[in-house]
């Protein structure tokens, strides 16, 4: 039997949609049994019995609204009682704490890009509207007009989507090297001086991936979607990169929205063009898959090929639930146009390539959904995934 199950649950409401992907007709009629910890599928050639996680308990009776949708299966409402102490990990606010040394990793390719670093000083930035604030509490000349907030030696300053360091004392093995636009030549060979901001890009040797760029002579922003921090003494583990993507925007979305009352957010790139326009719709969702024995492409999965869980077990994802809308090629050029002057969206920067990396998961986790639930209104519809709390037996956070 191929027949495999995509179930969504809310945990605040405690309740969950479970789908039985659509049955080939040669496997018609079957029967279905909802135990607590389990579901039964059963035709007249075998039987599959598919096991929930420990942390999700079904409630049989509260089964409910069973109907046949074309193209996705067989739809059922349920009570789902499910864990709901898991959040998502800030890997940032984690990994970064004063008077502990770490390790910067590239992300993309694991080479080292700063050693052994230890803070005095973590500090979170204000808000981006902080300069604005002061002008109207203050009853005398704001005094920090036109002024930046810089860090010195041994200070890290955090942003939502960057962090600040100091670059004199970095301790670079072998170290990013700065860029200038439409040249390939680091800025230790041309004048030391930084002209400009556009032209100041932080990228790695190996692999050539854009870090983060400069900000002034003696301070640089690294993006946190590059680099990965940990702590000395500790293994590095390379993250699939799709992986890593999702959990960062994830972590961004959920700790905006819950400080800020933000759930509009304007994915733009370091260059200033607006790529994704995305709408928090929920961060509470847990998803369930089993992917079944069949490797046809008609299954739907949201799992990457070396995290799908095998036919007898399932897999769980903390995710949030986001409508999104692209903007590349001057799509929904209106709409970008009304968000940008709102001061109800939040704009969200990363470096102009992990933006198209974004995009392109959205566009193939909208389509790996159930068919009816991948549009919204004139928006698509994806889950952005957290972190994977098990699959085939074993948990893995980060």
């Amino acid at each position: 039997m191929e027949e495999s199950v995509f179930l969504e649950i809310r945990r605040r409401m405690q309740s969950g949609l479970l789908i039985i992907r659509e049955p080939k007709a040669g496997n018609l009629p079957v029967d279905i049994t909802v135990a607590p910890g389990s579901l039964e599928i059963k035709n007249c050639q075998a039987c599959k019995m598919i096991s929930f996680p420990a942390e999700v308990r079904i409630v049989p009776s509260s089964c409910r609204g069973l109907q046949y949708i074309a193209g996705d299966g067989l739809h059922v409402r349920l009570q789902v009682q499910a864990d709901s102490n898991t959040k998502l990990i800030s890997t940032l606010s984690e990994s970064l704490k004063a008077q502990k040394s770490c390790i910067f990793y590239c992300q993309s390719c694991g080479e080292i890009i700063i050693k052994e670093r230890t803070f005095l000083r973590v500090l979170p930035l204000p808000s981006e509207n902080w300069s604005a604030l002061v002008e109207e509490w203050c009853c005398h000349p704001n005094p920090f007009a036109n002024s930046a907030l810089h860090p010195q030696n041994n200070d890290c300053f955090l942003g939502h989507t960057y962090f600040l360091m100091n670059s004199g004392s970095e301790s670079h093995v072998p170290g990013p090297e700065i860029v200038h636009s439409g040249t390939e030549h680091s800025a230790s060979e041309r004048d030391p001086i930084l002209k400009s901001k556009e032209n100041a890009r932080v990228i790695c040797k190996r692999c050539k991936t854009m870090l983060g760029e400069t900000v002034s002579s003696g301070t640089t922003k690294y993006y946190i979607t590059e680099m990965i921090i940990q702590p000395s003494g500790t293994n590095f583990d390379l993250i699939p990169r799709s992986q890593f993507v999702q959990n960062i925007i994830a972590q961004c979305l959920v700790e905006l929205s819950s400080a800020r009352s933000t759930f509009r957010f304007r994915i733009q790139g370091h260059d200033g063009k607006v790529y994704i326009l995305m709408w928090l719709l929920n961060s509470d969702t847990l998803l369930v898959e089993s992917m079944g024995n069949s490797a046809s492409s008609n299954v739907f999965t949201l799992f990457e090929d070396n995290l799908r869980p095998d036919s007898k077990s399932s897999g769980t994802w903390n995710a949030v639930k986001v409508l999104y809308h692209p903007c590349i090629k001057n799509r929904n050029k209106d709409l970008a146009d009304a968000w940008e002057n709102d001061i109800g969206v939040h704009p969200l920067t990363f470096p102009s390539k992990t933006c198209l990396e974004l995009l392109l998961i959205l566009s193939l986790s909208n389509a790996c959904l159930p068919p009816s639930l991948r549009c919204m209104n004139s928006f698509q519809i994806i889950v952005v995934h957290g972190i994977l709390l098990k699959n085939k037996g074993k948990e893995s956070i980060f």
